[in-house]
């Protein structure tokens, strides 16, 4: 009675225990304790739990150490132990009064211990099986009786409830850990910006889960869903890309591992050892709204099966597809950011190739918005007191040009801007003396401006109109001055015979001075005929300087007559194509012109050079006043004179040369004095 009290106070009190004590350990300390009190008879009372690769591992007992081996490190291999395999099949107690009559249990445990005899029994609850528990003795039989064995079973059963309450616990807050977890991943995937990121966080959990460092993202190209290339390995895998396709070729695989991505791909589903294809890799794929972008594959590099519980690999794949969300998003945010960068790159070439072809443009080219302001100036367009674009963009145009403001210019641009027309005038800018051809065009709420400087046009515009005038004037010289001839002629002779016949001598006198006139009429009229561009000259190849020698003599008496003076400069010049008696009336007219306009003992200079490779000048050059503006607007216009005693034809004449040479005169004038500068092309030297 008193052994059934005792009993009855012992469960009561491990009831007590596992209702109150969370440490496992301890309750099943306290049940083999109460065993070991019970049966006095038995040495040893074990308690062995499960462990991950299906041996059982000393857990809780007494002794805890035996022969000097401490019960933790006992393990029962089920492959050996048949006693241990066949409590675990039938989930029975099983009793084995003497050991050397059952080859059941492990011999080696049977002959290290000295067990005689040994009880065996199994912690379940339901069908479930949480461990086992082993009573033996040193050398002496236990003897155990049916109501001794039915109270160990008692015993256990309060273990099982321990181990299950236990494992109840373990599993909340494993719960409630793997939910924190996948709200870590999920807060950390949220704040990644790039997909490289966003692999590292998932290979980052994924360690923490499996405990493994090789992890790889192998991803689907977007453009072929069946080429799949390893894009990136975890920060903590200790091999290169080239290491990890190298070590995968020496694990053992029933299948090759392309062909286990494939299938992962196709099943959507998780590969995982041992009992799949591969003992040594787990493949998760990586899936977003039914679409496969990837794997993620796991390898243990020890060489060892995987031995993944099935909550470890679970919750792998709830990492996974917490990524695959941000990894899609990510990977749509990197194509759109693709096409802009492409479009923007396109744009910007097509805006480099706009502004090239704008900036080629050798003339001036601006935008101005609906405020006058500019918002865009080629490098030609001229802008004054020497600024650049970067100091005018922005700026108001009239308070860049002040001085355009109630000119054509002003009015033409707002005629533009107002009615959205096209405008074209020409224009003279007061700060640079240039002319400008102008085109205004209205774009969106602006206008487009193109300046071409047109000075030169204007130059040769004036010149083809002087010629065009000394043309006429050489046509009407050619028939009125032959219509005049013909009579001066006659009136000439008659003269000449009425003096040879001895009439009227005593007015001799007056025949000499009216054949004189007749003379200087006839010379004045040969004048008249070589200001116009109606006969061609007979050009050859000569030196200009060799023909300035040839007059020096005629040059230098008429300046020392004048009580003036004369400097030559010639530099060595190529031969051109001349006509030696037009050059020198040139020369002879030019510098005739230069002393006159000088005071005495002033001087003259004629000199000779190339110029810009292509071009010979002559250059003749006085010290006299100048020439007015006005003056030299009018300069070789015939019969235009401002000598007493002048024709008007001299300038005339030399104008007429130089456009028979295909040369240029060009005038330079100030309070110093004028100089003429007739410019001879080479080219025309070399035809």
């Amino acid at each position: 009675m008193l052994s059934e009290q005792t009993r009855y106070s012992r469960l009561a009190n491990i009831t007590k225990i596992i209702n109150t004590k969370l440490e496992l350990r301890e309750v099943l300390q306290r049940v083999t304790m109460a065993i070991s009190e019970e049966v006095v008879q038995c040495n040893s009372v074990g308690i062995y739990l499960p462990q991950k690769d299906g041996t059982f591992r000393g857990f809780a007992g007494k002794p805890e150490v035996i022969n000097g081996i401490t019960l933790d490190t006992q393990v029962i291999d089920v492959e050996i132990d048949l006693l241990a395999k066949e409590v675990i099949e039938t989930q029975k107690t099983i009793y084995i009064p003497d050991t050397s009559k059952d080859n059941r249990p492990d011999p080696r445990s049977v002959e290290a211990f000295q067990i005689k005899s040994l009880l065996a029994l199994p912690i379940a609850f339901g069908h479930e099986l949480f461990g086992l528990v082993f009573l033996f003795d040193y050398g002496t039989p236990m003897n155990l009786t049916e109501s001794e064995i039915q109270s160990v079973e008692a015993y256990v059963n309060m273990a099982a409830v321990a181990i299950q309450n236990a494992n109840n616990l373990k599993q909340k807050e494993n719960l409630i850990a793997e939910k924190q977890l996948l709200l870590n991943v999920t807060r950390d995937l949220s704040m990644c910006s790039s997909i490289e990121e966003c692999l590292d966080k998932c290979f980052f959990y994924l360690g923490k889960v499996l405990d493994r460092k090789s992890i790889a993202a192998y991803l689907l190209d977007p453009l072929e869903n069946t080429a799949i290339r390893l894009t990136k390995l975890s920060k903590d895998c200790e091999w290169t890309q080239a290491d990890w396709i190298e070590n995968l070729k020496s694990i053992r695989m029933d299948q090759s591992f392309e062909s286990l991505m494939q299938k992962v791909i196709k099943t959507k589903s998780v590969i995982s050892g041992p009992n799949e294809e591969s003992k040594y890799l787990l493949m998760i794929p990586l899936v977003s709204m039914g679409e496969v972008l990837g794997v993620i594959a796991v390898v243990n590099v020890e060489g060892k099966a995987n031995n993944y519980d099935k909550s470890q690999i679970q919750l792998a794949k709830s990492i996974v597809d917490a990524t695959a969300p941000t990894f899609s998003n990510l990977l749509y945010m990197d194509q759109l950011e693709n096409m802009v960068e492409e479009r923007t790159s396109e744009l910007a070439t097509a805006n480099e190739k706009v502004t090239s072809v704008i900036e080629s443009i050798t003339d001036g080219f601006f935008a101005l918005n609906k405020e006058w302001e500019f918002i865009y100036l080629n490098k030609h367009q001229y802008i004054p007191q020497k600024k650049t674009a970067e100091d005018v963009l922005g700026k108001n145009i009239w308070n860049v040009f002040p001085k355009s403001v109630d000119t054509v210019m002003y009015k033409e641009f707002h005629r533009a801007m107002s009615e959205r027309v096209s405008v074209h005038f020409e224009y003279l800018s007061t700060s640079d003396d240039y002319w400008y051809e102008v085109v205004a065009y209205p774009y969106d709420e602006g206008i487009c401006c193109l300046l071409k400087n047109i000075t030169e046009k204007k130059k040769y515009e004036q010149e083809l109109k002087r010629l065009s005038n000394l043309d006429l004037i050489g046509q009407m010289a050619a028939g009125i001055s032959h219509e005049i001839r013909n009579p001066m002629t006659t009136v000439r002779g008659f003269l000449q015979l009425l003096k040879k016949e001895g009439e009227f001598e005593k007015h001799n006198g007056y025949f000499n001075l009216m054949i004189e006139e007749l003379d200087r009429a006839n010379s004045i009229i040969t004048e008249f005929l070589s200001i116009g561009n109606t006969r061609t000259s007979d050009l050859e190849m000569l030196d200009l300087n060799s023909i300035i020698r040839d007059i020096t003599p005629l040059i230098k008496i008429d300046t020392c007559n004048q009580n003036k003076f004369i400097q030559f400069d010639m530099k060595d010049i190529p031969e051109l194509l001349l006509n030696p008696n037009e050059i020198r009336q040139l020369i002879i007219n030019l510098y005739r012109n230069g002393l006159e306009a000088m005071s005495t003992g002033k001087v003259l200079s004629i000199s000779t050079y190339k110029e810009d490779g292509n071009c010979v000048v002559l250059a003749i050059r006085d010290q006299g006043e100048g020439i007015s503006p006005q003056t030299v607007e009018k300069l070789g216009t015939p019969f235009y004179t401002t000598k007493d005693n002048g024709t008007g034809l001299g300038l005339g004449i030399c104008y007429a040369i130089v456009a028979r040479h295909n040369a240029k005169i060009e005038i330079q004038t100030g309070s110093e004095g004028t100089t003429f500068f007739v410019k001879f092309d080479t080219y025309i030297g070399l035809r």
